[in-house]
């Protein structure tokens, strides 16, 4: 096989509870990405649809991300790829993470799939630095992996993948702003309080054991984020009116959706999450400013080939 067309899923990282090490993947929300095996070394980016993004390898999130692993692999020969953007840059659902993700899920399988899926993530973190100056995996790991996933640490690397309850829904309002995710972080305080960490510590714990126990009253419970969400809520618009609307409407819980602009909300049932995005809806047609609002359940299989 020298072509291949795959499929690279948006995530929602963070999840209120879980700064830096939780994310979960979505499901039909997402961009496309063809990639064939050429004989020239290296990594050549020779389209993109959907977004005024370099073509320079080194300056693309899925050039630098592809070259990580070619370099890794010590290969002969390239690749060329074509990326046609669904998600947009700076929207808060992991577009950078389905470039970074879906160009090394799609190079390991058109040489047989060598690596585990777990090891391709490091290589796709590369493409994630160059987007907002840090190493994290909290959009890659969910995008590669599907379903939920733990970031448990760093150094070194560990992934946990984690029960995705069946009847959980996710509803998203992307408005039509954008928050860089490098200013984003830099809003963030150094250095919390001992009681604000025990507060978030209690929560991720909680929301992990809701998740293997199905638990959707525990799961709302632990939605709450007392790290960064007091930080960042200031930078999209309606935010508190947006999190009461959802909660109002059934949602188990409201947060922003990585650094945002995108606020996520987490419901039991295809029919609360509706009701969710029609009550988000009324708030924010108020505003004159652009949204999209998706509903989606947890996709536990991360990039596929289509």
């Amino acid at each position: 096989m020298n072509e291949i067309k795959i499929f690279c899923p948006a995530t929602v990282a963070n999840l209120s509870c879980g700064f830096d090490v939780l994310g979960l993947c979505l499901e039909g929300i997402g961009d496309e990405m063809i990639i064939r095996k050429v004989k020239e070394k290296g990594i050549r980016i020779i389209k993109i649809t959907g977004a005024d993004l370099p073509l320079e390898t080194n300056k693309n999130v899925a050039g630098v991300a592809g070259l990580a692993m070619l370099n890794h692999l010590n290969l002969e020969f390239g690749f060329e790829i074509e990326i046609h953007k669904k998600i947009k840059a700076g929207s808060g659902i992991g577009s950078s993470a389905a470039s970074a993700a879906g160009v090394v899920v799609g190079i390991n399988e058109l040489l047989g799939n060598p690596l585990h899926r777990k090891e391709l993530i490091p290589f796709a973190m590369e493409g994630e630095f160059l987007a907002s100056g840090s190493y994290h995996a909290d959009n890659v790991a969910p995008a590669i992996l599907g379903g939920f996933t733990l970031v448990r640490g760093y150094e070194p690397l560990e992934v946990i993948k984690i029960n995705s309850p069946k009847d959980l829904y996710v509803t998203i309002i992307h408005p039509h702003i954008e928050v860089k995710t490098s200013e984003a972080r830099n809003i963030l305080p150094k250095d919390i309080p001992l009681k604000t960490a025990i507060t978030q510590w209690g929560n991720l714990g909680g929301f992990i054991s809701g998740l293997y126990t199905e638990d959707y009253e525990l799961m709302g419970r632990c939605l709450q984020d007392v790290v960064a969400e007091p930080y960042r809520k200031n930078q999209i618009p309606e935010f508190d009116n947006v999190k009461k609307a959802a909660l109002e409407n059934g949602a188990l819980g409201c947060g922003i959706s990585g650094s945002g602009p995108s606020i996520f909300a987490l419901s039991k049932g295809n029919e609360v999450a509706e009701n969710v995005a029609n009550g988000i809806k009324k708030v924010y047609s108020k505003t004159g400013i652009g949204y999209a609002i998706y509903v989606s359940k947890v996709c536990d299989e991360g990039v596929k080939i289509m």
